[in-house]
């Protein structure tokens, strides 16, 4: 008899009113087509728990046919107010991926302010405009390509996202040398958002009481680092740090770390990643490689999942 192995692992990022948002232009789902895509899921897939799937890949517990998985990365307060109660009330587990650091200091990550300064914009190109200027700035300590070769060699479309949108992202979230990355998208943030970055965190993320709730309700967390980093750029010794510390998190919120599963952030990762969530005991790991994830051919630490657009948003389509 064949055994399933195929699972179709979703991933969600921001679930919210968006359209009647103080932030319209942010890039998400609304909470109707949440709710409608669940439905989808519910009438065509098998939705099943992490547990289910770690029993399946470490114990060869058999899998339902057509399984599906909803992860949702970055812990923000939309998973706590409308993607937990959905599922709860449906019996349905979601698995939520928590960068420790935001929660603990109350940043905000490069990447969030990045899509709410793009949010703010009503024309992207004013927004490249400034970023050349800045760029001119840093190229006077380090050295850059110019400023037609950066948007020749960045400024492609990954599908879902403009040329423009896409040259803006890649400057801010890696080709721009840190310090001045960081930097330039802080003072950004603060032009664009004019508002303390310790009270927006406290807006955008969850809390701990928040995630011992989840938890308590049947919810997973897994561990998405401390500080959302590219884990492929660090060292060995940089990456154990980032997900020890955000396991020491999830372990204060009661999560139950005999099970305790990974996403890496950018699906940035590297054989030393896997190495190390290997000897620490990791159960299962998640990337954003596009495909439905196949439990007897992909590495179960790394993992790939489709993407909420990937999907329909209602049982009509």
């Amino acid at each position: 008899m064949k055994m399933d192995t195929e699972v179709t692992i979703v991933m969600y990022h921001y679930v919210r009113e968006i359209k009647s948002s103080r932030f319209p232009g942010i890039k998400g789902l609304e909470i109707k087509d949440f709710k409608g895509q669940v439905e989808f899921l519910r009438h065509n897939y098998n939705i099943i728990s992490v547990e289910h799937l770690i029993a399946a890949i470490h114990e060869g517990e058999k899998l339902p046919p057509k399984a599906a998985l909803l992860t949702f990365d970055d812990a923000y307060i939309d998973h706590y107010m409308y993607a937990f109660p959905i599922l709860h009330n449906l019996g349905i587990q979601g698995s939520f991926y928590v960068p420790a650091k935001m929660i603990i200091e109350n940043k905000v990550l490069d990447v969030n302010k990045i899509h709410f300064v793009l949010a703010t914009m009503q024309d992207v190109n004013l927004l490249i405009k400034q970023l050349f200027k800045e760029i001119d700035i840093i190229r006077r300590e380090c050295e850059l390509p110019d400023n037609e070769v950066l948007y020749k060699t960045y400024a492609i479309t990954n599908g879902k996202d403009t040329d423009e949108v896409m040259f803006v992202k890649r400057m801010l979230q890696k080709v721009l040398p840190q310090p001045y990355r960081s930097e330039l998208v802080n003072r950004m943030f603060e032009e664009a958002i004019g508002m303390d970055e310790v009270a927006f965190s406290k807006e955008l993320y969850i809390n701990k009481e928040q995630m011992r709730h989840m938890v308590a309700g049947g919810m997973h967390l897994g561990n998405h680092t401390y500080s959302h980093p590219w884990l492929n750029t660090l060292s060995t010794s940089e990456q154990k740090m980032e997900i020890l510390s955000c396991n020491k998190l999830l372990e204060d919120v009661g999560v139950d770390m005999k099970n305790w599963t990974m996403c890496f952030p950018h699906g940035g990762h590297n054989k030393d990643t896997l190495n190390i969530l290997k000897d620490l005991g990791c159960k299962l790991g998640f990337s954003v490689k596009v495909k439905v994830a196949n439990t007897k051919n992909d590495n179960f630490l790394a993992l790939p999942r489709l993407d909420t657009n990937d999907l329909p948003k209602s049982l009509n389509k």
